[in-house]
């Protein structure tokens, strides 16, 4: 029986747009599939998963931040990184219309401008301070995405305000924090918004103890904000800058966030804040009215700058114990040892110019060691060492060494 060759023509058609539909599905356009059909090119790989969460702060919370952020020794507790704690009930407060600890000039997060905003150039890792986040992995670039979009949409607080009288919901520093270095910000945030008028000198204050660590005594010492604010981009936080020009001191500190007396924080169905504090967050006791208390302290490490010993290891030994040792070493000066480095430099005259001291106390240029490492005119025998000479940076350690009095 004879078939008609329509039928061959229908059927190869078929085939045709069945063959052209998988090149559209796996190669892109018909011109890439011929392309790489040519050129015996795989096809390409597929694109990335889409993030698992929406672009809401809910989601980027219980996704990113409490999982990749906040963890131990990073965004979390009195000495979270960078004074950005990234818990979850810190995180919208810590990071919305705040500026940056490390680049003051931006936000952390400006809203509608993810460009602009500071958690994001370190996800993408081109900031110029420290290094991309989080440490040990960087996100995939679908969740950075997100939280672009998040961004770009006003960085909104999807979360339920309370219906409750205002409450404390954080602060940073958090209370009990001991900090290595003093903040240049105090900043609250509350589980609703207040009312910005009654955030000022006179119910957001910070004290200092007056050095003994104790409140109530007389002595204490408050401290004047530059400013005190609720950021715009951030209704339910308040700001306490304190002024750049008097930075805080080594000292006990106390934050009075105040809902009682005259002035006190309202919020806006003029509840006053619910504020009495027992160290758990929220603060209050489910009524209107309470004022708010925590303290932190400052305590400075003492950096006590290079020592014998240090420059000992790393230089003397070396690259001078090598020669300088011995029964007669070379112009008398025994560097074997830090002790015996100490006997033969500090306050001791050098061989090759009497009226020199090898190392004057306090005095770097007026000390021939120095003289010799950094190969100052007028000097004797060349250059040391002599088969290379240091790192100026090297040398500089010397010579804070020398300045700060040469001890042993």
């Amino acid at each position: 029986m004879k078939i008609p060759s329509i039928f061959f023509v229908r059927n190869a058609l078929a085939l045709l747009i069945f063959a052209g539909s998988l090149v559209a599905c796996t190669y892109g356009t018909y011109d890439d599939a011929v392309a790489r059909f040519n050129n015996n090119l795989p096809p390409p790989p597929p694109p990335p998963p889409p993030a698992e969460f929406g672009p809401n702060f809910s989601e980027i919370q219980a996704n990113v931040f409490t999982p990749s952020c906040a963890t131990a020794g990073c965004h979390s507790g009195a000495g979270a990184s960078a004074g950005m704690n990234l818990e979850a009930a810190n995180s919208y407060t810590m990071l919305v219309g705040i500026a940056s600890s490390q680049d003051a000039g931006i936000q952390r997060v400006n809203p509608g401008n993810p460009n602009a905003s500071y958690l994001i150039q370190k996800l993408d890792g081109t900031t110029a301070n420290g290094a991309q986040m989080p440490l040990g992995g960087t996100l995939a670039q679908a969740d950075i995405d997100v939280i672009r979009q998040w961004i770009t949409d006003g960085a909104m607080d999807d979360r339920v305000q309370a219906s409750t009288p205002i409450r404390v919901s954080s602060l940073s520093p958090i209370p009990g924090a001991n900090l290595s270095a003093a903040p240049m910000q105090i900043i609250a945030g509350f589980d609703r918004d207040p009312d910005a008028s009654t955030v000022n000198m006179n119910t957001f204050i910070l004290e200092a103890s007056g050095g003994d660590t104790t409140f109530g005594d007389g002595n204490e010492v408050q401290i004047a904000a530059a400013m005190i604010s609720v950021p715009v981009a951030n209704t339910m936080s308040a700001v306490f800058d304190v002024p750049a020009a008097t930075p805080l001191i080594d000292d006990t500190y106390r934050v009075r966030l105040l809902g009682s007396g005259a002035s006190m924080i309202l919020d806006l169905d003029a509840n006053g804040l619910d504020g009495e504090f027992t160290g758990a967050f929220p603060s209050g006791d489910g009524a209107a009215g309470g004022d708010f208390e925590a303290q932190f302290s400052i305590t400075t490490p003492v950096v006590l700058g290079p020592t014998l010993d240090q420059i000992q290891a790393v230089v003397f030994t070396p690259s001078c114990a090598g020669c300088h040792t011995g029964v007669n070493p070379p112009a008398g000066l025994d560097l074997s040892d830090a002790d015996t480095s100490f006997l033969a430099l500090v306050n001791m005259a050098s061989q090759q110019q009497a009226a020199v001291l090898r190392v004057a106390p306090m005095l770097p240029d007026d000390s021939y060691l120095i003289r010799k490492l950094e190969d100052i005119a007028g000097i004797s025998g060349g250059q040391m060492p002599p088969a290379a000479a240091l790192p100026q940076a090297t040398i500089d350690v010397i010579r804070q060494w020398i300045l700060n009095g040469a001890m042993r």
